[in-house]
Formats: C-alpha cells, sequence, structure tokens
C-alpha cells in the first residue's frame, strides 16, 4: 500500500531524470516553427506581395518622368551630282506628366492603403494559427508521454499482482482463475503499451514535421501544476473585444472598404480627369534636305490635358451596379464573420470551463481510484476481495492519471485557442503557458 501512495511521486521524479538535457521549451519550439513551417513562411510571402502591390497603387498619384534619345542618318543619291545629299539629326526629349485631378486614381490608392492593412491582419491570423497548432502539437506529445508512463506503470502493477496470484495459487490460498485473471490483463497491458509506444512516436513526428527539428524533447509541465484563471470571467466580454481584434473581421471590415473604394472607381468613371504634361526636346541638324548648315532646334513645351467621357455605350453605369452588388456583398460577409466568430468565441469559452470542471472532477475520482486500489488489494489479502477486483481497481485508477494528465493540456490549449477565437491571441501567451514548464 505505501508503494501505491508514491507511485505519483515516483513518476514524477522517474520523468524529470529521464528529461534530455537538450528539452526544448514551449518557445523555442515555436521559434523554431516560425523560421521553418511552411504554411507560415507563404502567409508571410503573401504578405510582403500585397503591401509591395499596395504601394504600387500609389504611383497613379504620383509624376510619371521618361527619357528618349535618337539619331537617323538620311543619303540622298540620284544620277545628277547637284541633288546628291546626306544629312543626319541627333535629339534628345525629357517628359513629364503629373496628374492633377484623377478621382478614380486617387481610389485606388486608397485601396491599396486597405489592402496593406489586409496584409497584416491575414499575416496575423496565420501566426496566431500557427500558436496554436505548435501549442497542440507540443502537448499532444506530453499527454503521449504520460499515458505511456502510466501504461508502463499499470503494468508494472500487473507483473506484481500476476506474480502474487501465482504464489497464492501454489501455496493453495488461490485458484488457477486468479492467475488466468492476472494474465489475461498483463497481455492486455503489452498490447496497450505497443499502441502508446507508437502513438508517441507519430506525435513527435508530427512536432518535428512542425518545427524542422530531428527528435523534439519537449519539456514537461512542472509539478504542482496550477491552471490559469480565466479572465475575464464573463462570455460576452470576450465576445466583445472580438469585434475589434479578431483577424477575421478585421479583413471584413476591410473587404468592405475596398468595395466602397471600387464604387467610386465606377462612379469616377463619368467625372474628367486632367493632367499637367511638359516636355523639353533638343534636336541637332547636320544639315537638312534644304541647307547644308548645321544647326541646333531647342522646343520647350507645357500644358494641361482635360478629357470629359461622354458616352461609354452604358458600361459605367452597369459597372457602378455590378459594384453596388459586390459592395452588399461584403457588408454581408461582415455580419457573417462577426456571427462566426462571436459562436466561436463562446464555444471556445465555454470549452475551457467546463475542461477547468473535468480537471476537478478527475483530480477527485483520480484520489477515489488511488483509495479503491488500496481497499482492494487489502480486500484481496484477506479474502473478501478477488484478483479481477484489484486489477479492475488498479486498471481504473491509471485510466483515471491520463485522462486527467490529457485534461490539464486541453485546458491549457484552451485558453490559447480561446484567445484565438476572439483574436486577442499573441506570442506573449504562449510566453505564459510556457512557464508552467518544467525548469
Amino acid at each position: 500500500m505505501k508503494t501505491l501512495h508514491l507511485l505519483p511521486l515516483t513518476l514524477a521524479i522517474t520523468g524529470a531524470l529521464a528529461l534530455p538535457a537538450q528539452a526544448q521549451s514551449l518557445l523555442e519550439l515555436y521559434q523554431s516553427a516560425r523560421t521553418f513551417d511552411a504554411s507560415y513562411q507563404s502567409a508571410q510571402a503573401q504578405a510582403d506581395a500585397t503591401l509591395a502591390k499596395g504601394e504600387q497603387a500609389r504611383a497613379a498619384l504620383l509624376p510619371s518622368v521618361g527619357l528618349a534619345a535618337g539619331a537617323n542618318r538620311v543619303a540622298i543619291g540620284s544620277d545628277q551630282p547637284a541633288f546628291e545629299k546626306s544629312y543626319g539629326n541627333q535629339n534628345i526629349a525629357l517628359s513629364a506628366s503629373q496628374p492633377l485631378y484623377r478621382p478614380a486614381n486617387r481610389a485606388s490608392a486608397e485601396q491599396g492603403k486597405k489592402q496593406a492593412e489586409l496584409a497584416q491582419a491575414q499575416l496575423q491570423a496565420a501566426e496566431q494559427d500557427l500558436i496554436v497548432r505548435v501549442s497542440q502539437a507540443y502537448f499532444d506529445v506530453l499527454a503521449a508521454q504520460d499515458n505511456l508512463s502510466f501504461v508502463r506503470a499499470q503494468k508494472s502493477a500487473v507483473t506484481e499482482q500476476l506474480a502474487s496470484a501465482k504464489r497464492n495459487f501454489e501455496v493453495g490460498t488461490a485458484t488457477i482463475t486468479d492467475t488466468r485473471e492476472a494474465q489475461a490483463r498483463f497481455d492486455l497491458v503489452l498490447a496497450q503499451e505497443i499502441a502508446a509506444d507508437n502513438d508517441l512516436r507519430v506525435k513527435g513526428l508530427a512536432l518535428d514535421q512542425l518545427t524542422g527539428k530531428s527528435a523534439t524533447a519537449p519539456r514537461p509541465v512542472g509539478v504542482p501544476l496550477t491552471l490559469p484563471v480565466v479572465t475575464p470571467a464573463n462570455v460576452n466580454a470576450w465576445v466583445n473585444q472580438s469585434e475589434d481584434l479578431h483577424p477575421s473581421v478585421r479583413q471584413a471590415k476591410l473587404g468592405l472598404e475596398v468595395a466602397q473604394l471600387e464604387t467610386q472607381k465606377a462612379q469616377a468613371g463619368n467625372r474628367p480627369t486632367l493632367d499637367l504634361n511638359g516636355s523639353y526636346n533638343v534636336t541637332l541638324n547636320n544639315g537638312s534636305s534644304s541647307t547644308a548648315i548645321d544647326y541646333r532646334t531647342n522646343v520647350a513645351s507645357l500644358g494641361l490635358s482635360l478629357n470629359l467621357p461622354l458616352f461609354a455605350g452604358y458600361a459605367i453605369q452597369n459597372r457602378i451596379k455590378e459594384t453596388l452588388a459586390l459592395e452588399e456583398k461584403s457588408r454581408a460577409d461582415l455580419d457573417a464573420a462577426r456571427r462566426g466568430v462571436a459562436q466561436a468565441t463562446r464555444v471556445a469559452f465555454f470549452g475551457v470551463q467546463s475542461g477547468q470542471g473535468q480537471v476537478k472532477a478527475l483530480e477527485a475520482a483520480e484520489a477515489s481510484s488511488q483509495s479503491a486500489v488500496e481497499a482492494s488489494k487489502l480486500g484481496y489479502q484477506v479474502g473478501v476481495r478477488i484478483n479481477i477486483d484489484v486489477l479492475n481497481a488498479q486498471s481504473q485508477l491509471f485510466d483515471t492519471k491520463a485522462k486527467l494528465a490529457k485534461a490539464r493540456y486541453d485546458v491549457l490549449v484552451g485558453g490559447l485557442k480561446l484567445r484565438q477565437a476572439n483574436g486577442s491571441l499573441k506570442e506573449d501567451d504562449l510566453g505564459a503557458v510556457n512557464t508552467l514548464l518544467a525548469k
């Protein structure tokens, strides 16, 4: 009975002694994933491309300058020498144009700014997704490690019970049934150990693939573990935060603003445009068709160019109808995004609350299962319990321990998922979970 009392402590000590010297923390593996994960790298590249595209739209508001140069030679042949001539010229021209009034260009420039903000929101969503994926993979490995440890501890307990049943059978104080029951349970635990070992291998490979490291060794959580409290404790406060924080809502808002600017661009098709144009041209002439004298000409020009659309076959009017419909679609998409985020936030909030309740219930169940094992072993020794009672109690105890460990990890990941659901998840939140790991 004393051995069972010391079992949780023994497991904790064994786990600490078995901890590799190069065990990685959650933050370390997250930083590795930022530089390796293909999905996040793709999102980063897409954000950079969108930012560059947004800057391109500003070009339509800025002056354009061009430089041109040329040279040519003309030779005229004739059967009369007097009419034979040869002349040429070289010229260089500098031209510039500055839009003065182009409402469509200004709307495009504003769209470029919105696209840059949209790129940042998309990148933020990708970063939050990476945080959750790394955390989930990290604690999946820890849960698989715990499960394997509990299965092996159960195998050790069953082995001890099998040996006890054999001894009792040999001295005649127990039947062969006890031995066969213990042997059957031992064989079952062996199968569970093989499955748990394979599950740990698979979970480890998933974490390796995500972080780009081989044979990752996550640091376990500290003992005892105090789960963080969710604050604020009101679900409506989390939902209200999502209105301004969640990347999906921000993207939908920006999408609506871009659609409104597209309508302004379409309406600008009926408005005039005004540009300022200027040029300066220098030409060096080596004679001409009428003279053999070399001379130079300098030509400078400056003017305004006004363009007023009159009729375009109703193309502009129908374009306006199209953009207004797309604007209404964007408005509906924004409503859908808000509702979806609010629902996801509520589900995540109540999921964390439920997880915390399960942890408390499983902690009580663990204590009760521990007492049941001790009582069953004592009853078996005095003859009021049979071997299968002890085996069932042991199986229930280690199953409860595995569920409790998994429930604690689920609460930690659930807290991060809650912040992702309402859009407030940051790397600092990952750091707070990282402080709960063993030193």
